[in-house]
């Protein structure tokens, strides 16, 4: 894959590079996996001394994957937006972001298939952004590894936007806006469960109700940090845990057997373009069903 860029600076390549995230690591892999580094045609190497103006060109070998340890998987995938550097799927519930122990049979796997089936030269799959495998709503995935570090950066910095949906029950009364900035840990006897604890990591979740019906509400949360868990955990330390959620005390009393939770929103600037891109996701009909229930009790 080529990238050309104007210099606009009296640096060394791996200077300039390094300001556009083009990592030491990735260098290497321009060096020695058949990629190559040329300026104003010529070829050079990465201590080269660039002048303003010139015409600099990186050509990034393809990932293979040589080790085979992402099985492909066919399965239909939702693509809300798909480009030659990024990829937004709408994730159903039910289906873990990657493999592990216990799934086999995940949303990574239905990825790999795709770009198989797609001949992409890229075959790695590259997850920025994962949910838990029953919270439905946007992925955002980078299709090769120099794209990925890029909006590694952006999640560095908190660029990366991401607002969900979720219906959540509480016995007092919630603000129409509210912040909640908690830590986060893990209890020492479970592998699964997070709380908030004062030996946690910073957590921050900000939100505000969208409709309210007696005592259950319906949220747009932005999430400023992204710790396992933390919308759960967050709105179950305030008393209004998420209807489905039985992990984190959440009622089961109306038709929806998962946590009551959807990323609808993500925004994020594609640096290859340089233009921001906001992707959009309608809730799911189990979602849709538990409002429509509770309009027609109102």
């Amino acid at each position: 894959m080529r990238f050309e860029f104007i210099v606009d600076q009296h640096v060394k390549i791996k200077t300039f590079l390094k300001k556009h995230d083009v990592s030491k690591g990735l260098l290497a892999k321009i060096k020695f996996d058949g990629g190559a580094i040329r300026v104003n045609g010529q070829p050079q190497n990465a201590t080269y001394l660039l002048n303003i103006g010139d015409h600099l060109v990186i050509d990034i070998p393809s990932e293979e994957d040589v080790t085979g340890s992402l099985e492909p998987i066919s399965h239909p995938l939702e693509i809300i937006y798909e480009d030659e550097h990024f990829m937004v799927i709408n994730k159903p519930a039910g289906f873990a972001s990657i493999p592990s122990i216990l799934h086999s049979s995940t949303i990574a796997n239905f990825v790999k298939g795709y770009y198989l089936e797609q001949g992409y030269e890229n075959k790695q799959v590259h997850i920025v952004t994962r949910l838990d495998r029953d919270t439905s709503g946007l992925m955002l995935f980078a299709k090769h590894g120099y794209a990925h570090a890029r909006l590694d950066k952006q999640l560095q910095q908190k660029l990366i936007q991401k607002r969900y949906f979720a219906l959540v029950r509480g016995s007092g009364s919630l603000e129409k806006k509210g912040e909640i900035i908690a830590p986060i840990g893990r209890p020492e006897d479970s592998i699964i469960t997070r709380c908030v604890m004062s030996t946690g990591k910073y957590a921050h979740t900000s939100y505000e109700i969208v409709q309210s019906w007696g005592d259950i509400h319906l949220v747009d949360i932005r999430l400023h940090t992204g710790r396992t868990h933390q919308i759960r955990v967050h709105f179950a330390h305030i008393g209004f845990p998420l209807l489905g959620d039985d992990l984190y005390g959440g009622s089961m009393e109306h038709g929806i057997e998962r946590q009551a939770l959807h990323c609808h929103r993500i925004g994020f600037f594609n640096p290859f373009s340089e233009k921001e891109l906001i992707c959009e996701s309608d809730l799911t009909n189990d979602f849709k069903s538990v409002i429509m229930n509770l309009q027609n009790k109102k």
